[in-house]
Order: structure tokens, then sequence, then C-alpha cells
């Protein structure tokens, strides 16, 4: 009997086009002799869909027309350890029981769906799930909390500043010392978007002001950092969990600008309308840099990984200054990255990828169920009759 994996993609966030690009990449390459894959599509109202019609990308160019195609539905618990997929809108003759889901593979980018919020669900709902657990995928997808985090470890990170939207309305002379401090050129970033959303650089105080404006309207929370100029791009990906890791080749970015924007990322297919997501983007694999800096940046990789306690596959960046000096940028983990592209050099395709990554995730599954999460005990029995409970 084939694993059903239920492949969620969509979700509120301003990536939610990425996803949909990312998560057919993914349904494409899981191997169907091992696996059945069930799509599963989150509308931007929220409301989540199946069917056939979700797997062909040029569906999505009318949505009125796919939603009436795609089946509403929901996941609930039948009986213990078992999740079913059932129609929303069900027949008055039928449950309307689509398939039991056995394992899920998230790829959500962005908001709900990388930050942990889906995670958590399906935590509660009981199901196995690949990549990160709700603690690391908060703290991958929180650039503040990720370089606080970094940074105690001894990890090098570029200097920064953070502070919250609000403290920009109320306290904008201590802001821009925060710049000051930091140092221009700087980077301003939304502290929990990916895609290169809402970042912008700003060279002086009139720049700070537009680029401030444009990221707290993307986040609450908003991240000052010093620019690397100069400045030169290395990614690399790594797979595992906590007793094991592997990293791949590394790769140079070519960007159009200074940041790699989103249209670098996502609308560099041209004419032809390509979109490939980082796949398509400008790059040379293996990164033109030296033994030693390929050495530092996949030991950094690992290390990275390790200490925000990922798991499944996960794409660390980098910035390199002319010195040599490497700094870590941010880790994007699943759905942020799958990073198929840099495992195929070392002879891990795709569909071997997706493979290695549910079975991590059971793994995963298999040591939570060795893990106990109850006492048998029964508190309510310590009340005398109308006592009534008070808490200490």
């Amino acid at each position: 009997m084939k694993t059903k994996v239920a492949v969620i993609f969509g979700g509120v966030s301003v990536e939610h086009e990425v996803s949909v690009i990312s998560a057919l990449q993914a349904y494409n390459a899981i191997d169907r002799s091992k696996y059945e894959p069930v799509p599963i599509y989150i509308s931007k109202t929220k409301e989540w869909y199946t069917g056939d019609v979700l797997t062909d990308i040029e569906n999505y160019k009318d949505l009125d027309q796919l939603f009436k195609q795609a089946d509403k539905v929901v996941l609930e618990q039948e009986g213990e350890g078992n999740i079913v997929l059932k129609k929303k809108e069900r027949s008055l003759f039928s449950k309307g029981v689509i398939t039991t889901i056995d394992i899920v593979f998230p790829v959500i980018h962005g908001t709900n769906g990388e930050d942990g919020s889906l995670q958590g669900y399906l935590e509660l709902l009981g199901l196995p799930y690949v990549g990160c657990d709700v603690a690391s995928s908060a703290a991958g997808m929180d650039k503040v909390m990720m370089k606080q985090i970094l940074h105690d470890s001894g990890i090098p990170i570029v200097d920064y500043e953070w502070f919250y939207s609000s403290q920009w309305h109320e306290e904008q002379d201590e802001i821009k010392q925060m710049a000051d401090k930091v140092g221009y050129p700087v980077i301003v970033k939304p502290a929990n978007l990916g895609s290169s959303v809402g970042i912008s650089k700003a060279e002086n105080e009139e720049e700070l002001e537009e680029a401030i404006e444009l990221a707290i309207s993307y986040s609450f929370k908003v991240i000052i950092e010093k620019m690397v100029t100069d400045l030169t791009e290395v990614n690399c990906s790594v797979i595992g969990d906590y007793e094991k890791v592997e990293s791949s080749v590394c790769e140079q970015v070519l960007s159009t600008d200074e940041i790699l924007s989103y249209a670098d990322k996502y609308q560099s297919g041209g004419k032809t309308g390509d979109t490939k997501g980082m796949e398509s983007v400008n790059r040379i694999i293996p990164a033109e840099i030296s033994e030693q800096a390929t050495a530092k940046v996949k030991e950094l990789a690992e290390k990275t990984f390790r200490l925000l306690n990922a798991s499944g596959v996960s794409r660390i960046d980098f910035l390199l200054n002319p010195d040599g000096k490497v700094f870590v940028n941010e880790i994007n983990t699943i759905p942020g990255s799958l990073s198929f592209y840099l495992w195929e050099p070392s002879g891990k395709d795709f569909e071997q990828l997706t493979d290695q990554l549910i079975q991590l995730a059971l793994k995963r599954e298999r040591e939570r169920q060795s893990i106990q999460f109850s006492i048998d005990t029964n508190l309510f029995s310590l009340h005398s009759k109308g006592q009534g409970a008070k808490g200490k």
C-alpha cells in the first residue's frame, strides 16, 4: 500500500503564487512507485481544495473556473491516528471522504506556512510532516530571532538593528540613529517574509524613510542591516536532522542589482514565462570561490542548520566580502527552499530528494511516538465535592 502524501500549497501570503510553482515541482517529483501524492490548495480566502485540476499550472490563470472543478475540503480525524480528507460541501447521502492522509509535504511559502503556523496545526492533528518543526520553522522565518540565535552562538552575521513598526511612528529620530550606528549603506527588510518582498537599500536618511515605509507595509517587525559592498552571494543547501547532516555544492548567485530581487528570482523566465523560482536565477555551480571559502561556507551551513534544530532540507544564504570574510545571511527552511538543483551535481535528483525528505519526516514521527506526552493520574480526584479548583 502506497503512502498518501498531501502536498499542501497556496495560502494567505504575498508569496502565494511562488508557493504554487514550488508545490507543483515537488508534486511531480514524488516517486509514484512508493507514494501517492494528493494536492491540497489553500486559496487566498483560506478555503481548502483538492482535485487533479490543481496539478496543472495553466489552470491557475482562471481561478473561478479552477474552483468550480476542484473539491472544497477539510482535514478531519476519524478514529485514533486516522486523518481523512473530506469534502466540505457533502451530499445528503455521503460522508464525503475522499482519501486518508498519511503524511504532509508542506509547500506554503511565507506567512502561515513557513513560519510554524501550519506545522502547529498538523501537530494538533497528529499528522507527520516534511521539514522543520514548529519552533525551528518560526526561528528560521523570523530574521530577528534567527540572527539573535546565530549571534549568541558565535556565527558571523552582518551588523544589524531591529524595531517594531509602531516605534517608527513614534520614535523616528531614534530609529534613524540605529541606521547611523549600523552605517550606510544599509538594507531594510521585513523581518518575516521571503522571496525578497519588501526589501530595499538606503544610502541616506531620505532613502531610509522610503525603505522603512515599504518594509512596514509588509511586516510589523523590521531589520536595518549593514550592506556588504562588492559582495559575492553564495548559497549552500543542507539536508538531514539533529543526528546527521549533509551539505550540497555551493552556488554563486548573479543578480541584476546589489540585491537579488523578486523579479530576479521569479520573473527571469523572460518572454517564455518559464517561472521556475530560484532554479531559473542566473548562477554559477559550483561557486567560483576558493577552496578555503567553500569549506567555510559548508561548515557554517551545517552549523546554522543544527543550531536552529532544522530538519528536512534548507538553503542557507551567505555574503562574502572582498576580504574573503563569510557572513551567514539567512536560512530558508522548507517550504522556503527545496533547493533540489543544488543536489543534482552530487547525483541526488529531485525524486531522490523528496523521498529522503519524506523518510526523514517518518523517522521523526517514529521518534515522537516513543516520547511520553501524558502521565497516568487523575488530578480531579484530589478535589473534594464542591471545593472547586484552586490553581497554584
